[in-house]
């Protein structure tokens, strides 16, 4: 994907070049394919993996695909259909963050204390669940069958609690389920919101009531927590990057939403 952006803006701006050190290596219906544009591609080419040959006359019928490839798409107007149009202003919005927010974004540092801060938040924790699985908008008779089923089981979990494995085996609409219903050792982040707040601090051996998220109805339970010194620290520095970057994003809109005018309808929200 990022070779295709890459060539895509090279194409706009070298295929206008006039510069006599450029010369032209071919003309497709009157576009012009500059040296340079053919050069960069080229070597780009040579930096991926690939089951074919990479040779200058491959990457040349490429960029003269592209070319005919545009045009076409251009000769039927497809600039202007309403799906293509989005795809193509998704392609300026992340452009124009990646222009204005790359410097700042290469100023993040990961330090280790800083690691460890988030674990000491987000635990890695090793559950098992029973999900009993809703639509994205169900209906009032599916929602309520959901959490009638969900509270019965957990009514039968309390009163024998090594029955979680096999309650899971029997009702558990997750894959996990012919294994017990164990999950394996999984980040925060890789967890629903309502999942991982029903389990932050609880101890092995804990099963939480039903818990809603957008999934359907979990019962969870706490098999184990891994050690800070188990984790891996290549991912959870990623992890943190990510927070750090999400934060210089919403400053960043903060600012623009500061001079724009934005009317929102609440009623919609409910």
């Amino acid at each position: 994907m990022k070779l295709l952006l890459l060539t895509a803006a090279l194409l706009l701006t070298i295929f206008n070049t006039t510069a006599e050190d450029d010369p032209t290596v071919a003309t497709v219906n009157g576009v012009k394919i500059r040296k340079s544009l053919f050069d960069k591609t080229f070597t780009q080419n040579l930096l991926f993996v690939s089951n074919q040959s990479v040779t200058r006359e491959k990457v040349l019928n490429d960029l003269i695909n592209r070319i005919l490839g545009i045009q076409r798409a251009k000769s039927n107007r497809l600039q202007y259909n309403p799906e293509v149009k989005y795809k193509m202003e998704d392609i300026l919005y992340h452009a124009q963050i990646s222009k204005d927010l790359e410097p700042r974004f290469k100023k993040i540092v990961v330090t280790d204390d800083e690691v460890k801060d988030y674990y000491s938040k987000f635990n890695e924790y090793r559950t098992a669940q029973i999900l009993f699985r809703v639509r994205a908008n169900p209906d009032k008779e599916e929602e309520e069958k959901a959490q009638e089923q969900a509270f019965k089981v957990y009514d039968a979990l309390k009163k024998k609690p090594n029955m979680f494995a096999e309650l899971a085996n029997r009702y558990s609409q997750s894959k996990s389920a012919p294994n017990g219903g164990d999950m394996g050792f999984q980040p925060a982040v890789q967890l629903a919101p309502e999942y991982f707040k029903a389990i932050n601090g609880k101890s092995v051996g804990h099963i939480t009531t039903p818990v809603r998220s957008q999934y359907g109805y979990h019962i969870i339970k706490v098999l184990a927590v891994k050690d800070y010194d188990a984790i891996n620290t290549t991912f959870y520095k990623k992890v943190v990057y990510d927070r750090k970057r999400d934060k210089v994003l919403a400053d960043y809109f903060q600012e623009l939403r500061k001079n724009a005018k934005v009317d929102i309808d609440k009623k919609y929200l409910k």
